[in-house]
Formats: C-alpha cells, structure tokens, sequence
C-alpha cells in the first residue's frame, strides 16, 4: 500500500542502504522565520566577499521555486569523522571533510541513486538532489527534520554523532510524513566561542564568516589582512577548531566511506613538502581532492599566514 507512512519508511531504507547516517523529512514551505535573519546577516556584511550569498534570496527560503509544487523536504547525513586526525602530527593543518575526495562527487553519486531508487518505489516525482551547491539552507532544513540543532558556531549538532557530517537534501513534490524538530541542548556552554582565535563567533549562533579561518582560507581570493597573521593557528585549508571543542563531538566515529580516506601523500605532507611543492606536483596530489577549490597559488598564500610563520 501506497500510503504516506509506507513512502516516509521506504525513504529512509534507501537511505540507510546507501549508508547515509540519518534521515529526516520536512515540510516543504517557506522558511518565513528565517528571512530576517538572512536579511540581518548580509545587511551586517557578515558573508564577506562572497557575493553569491546575496543571489536567489527567495530561493533561499522558498523550495517551491527549487522544485515547483515541492511538498517534501528529504535531509541527509553523512558522517566524515576520520580514523585518525592529522592535524595532530601536522605542522600545517587541512580541515578534516578535505582529506579525502571531493564530498560534492562522493555524495552526488548517491544522491542519484537515491532519486532513481525513490522514483521506482513511490512513483514518478519531480525530485531534486543538493548538496552544498545550490541556494538551500541546509542546516536549517536539516533542523526542522529532527537531525539535531544548529549549534552556537551555527552548525548542524546531532546528539548521538556531534557535526562531522556533510548535509544534502532530496526536494520532491510527493507528499511524506514529517518528522519534528528537537531541542537545543548546547545550554550554557560557550567552548566553541571562547576557542575561535578570529573571534567570528557571535552571540545568538550567529558566525560573522568575514573573520571565519575557513573563510579566509577557502573563499578569500583576495590576500589574507595582516591584521590575521599569526591568528590562524596553523590551518591552511578550512578550520576544525569549533567542532574540535564542541562536547558533543566526543560521540563523533569513523566514517566507513573509502573515498574519504586520505591518500599517502596527504598523511605525509610536512611543512617543507609545501614549501618545495610545484603546481605540477600540486595538481597531481589533489586532483580529486577540495582543495582544488582553493588552488595552488592561494594554498602558497595560506600557508604564508599560517602560525608559526611558514617559512
């Protein structure tokens, strides 16, 4: 029988087989609670440089205009905590969803997968897949499906597995039960804000991205203000200091995705790798990997501002 309950279990079965760590389903409307906030966060400057967080503001909040005649919101987790933390033996730190390959490509694979093993079981719907590549507010999505709460450093926080995890979503125009959100429990801890060297975490779970380590280190193209030099306590690529002190990442395991483990010469990389490192022997390392995002040049600048100063 085709019913809702029937449809909402055969969802979240795809999902476990593909090895997704959580499912949830939301109501697919119009986020009306988060258009201030929005409206707040860009009008402060706070996305910095990042100009294309000003585009689709309407695509932002509304999943109708993703998926005409959208009524479900499908919410993904996949963790990818690693076995082994580098930044530990590292003189230059590569935040830990970069160790491996590209997530985008990883999780697109199954979110395709996904969709034509939903069209086969439920029937033909319009879905579409996302992760992290178009304007869809996926934490707070993820929120109002019971994946857990957007934490203090505005994160995604699960109680049983912290926030090492990549989100993506299935938007569909079928009808599904819905799952609730649950509550805050970060309470009065403050680990997150007192750690972050940059001071980019605000009161109220609001992160000011401008001053953000990850930021400056992946989305900046610009150079790296002086006035940053020496704060970035040796990251390069991304940043994992708020989620490395988040209590609730002491539930965090492994990830079993072998597309996420790294290769030999990113276990390996010392300082001086970096400084003797061609763009050649650059490209050749990270081919799949996304640091290509940042490139070559930009990696060089990074780890100029890194802390000690790289020499």
């Amino acid at each position: 029988m085709n019913t809702l309950a029937h449809r909402s279990v055969a969802v979240k079965s795809i999902a476990h087989s593909l090895g997704f760590n959580f499912c949830g389903i939301a109501k697919a409307e119009s986020l009306e609670s988060e258009r201030h906030k929005l409206e707040t966060w860009l009008r402060r400057g706070y996305h910095g440089k990042m100009k294309y967080m000003e585009n689709h503001f309407e695509k932002r909040l509304d999943p109708s205009k993703l998926v005409p005649g959208a009524k479900s919101v499908v919410c993904l987790m996949y963790n990818y905590f690693p076995t082994e933390d580098l930044s530990e033996k590292s003189e230059l730190k590569i935040s830990k969803y970069a160790y491996g390959e590209d997530y985008h490509r990883v999780i697109k694979d199954k979110l395709k997968i996904f969709a034509a093993r939903i069209r086969e079981t439920i029937g033909d719907v319009n879905a579409r897949c996302f992760t992290d590549s178009a304007p869809v507010m996926e934490r707070q999505w993820a929120a109002l499906a019971g994946a857990g709460w957007i934490g203090k450093n505005s994160l995604l926080i699960n109680r049983r597995q912290g926030s090492f995890f990549f989100l993506s979503e299935i938007i569909m125009d079928a009808e599904l039960e819905y799952d609730s959100p649950i509550g805050d429990y970060c309470g009065t801890c403050t680990a997150c804000i007192d750690a972050c060297p940059t001071e980019a975490i605000l009161e109220g779970g609001v992160v000011d991205a401008s001053r953000c380590i990850s930021y400056f280190t992946i989305e900046l193209k610009d150079e790296i203000p002086r006035a940053m030099n020496g704060k970035f306590e040796r990251w390069i690529f991304g940043c994992d200091i708020c989620q490395d002190v988040c209590p609730w990442n002491r539930f965090s395991k492994p990830h079993r995705e072998p597309r996420f483990n790294p290769s030999d010469e990113m276990q390996n990389l010392t300082a001086s790798d970096w400084v003797e490192m061609t763009e050649e022997t650059f490209h050749a390392v990270f081919k799949d990997s996304p640091l290509r995002r940042a490139g070559f040049e930009r990696m060089k600048r990074n780890c100029e501002a890194s802390n000690p100063p790289f020499r």
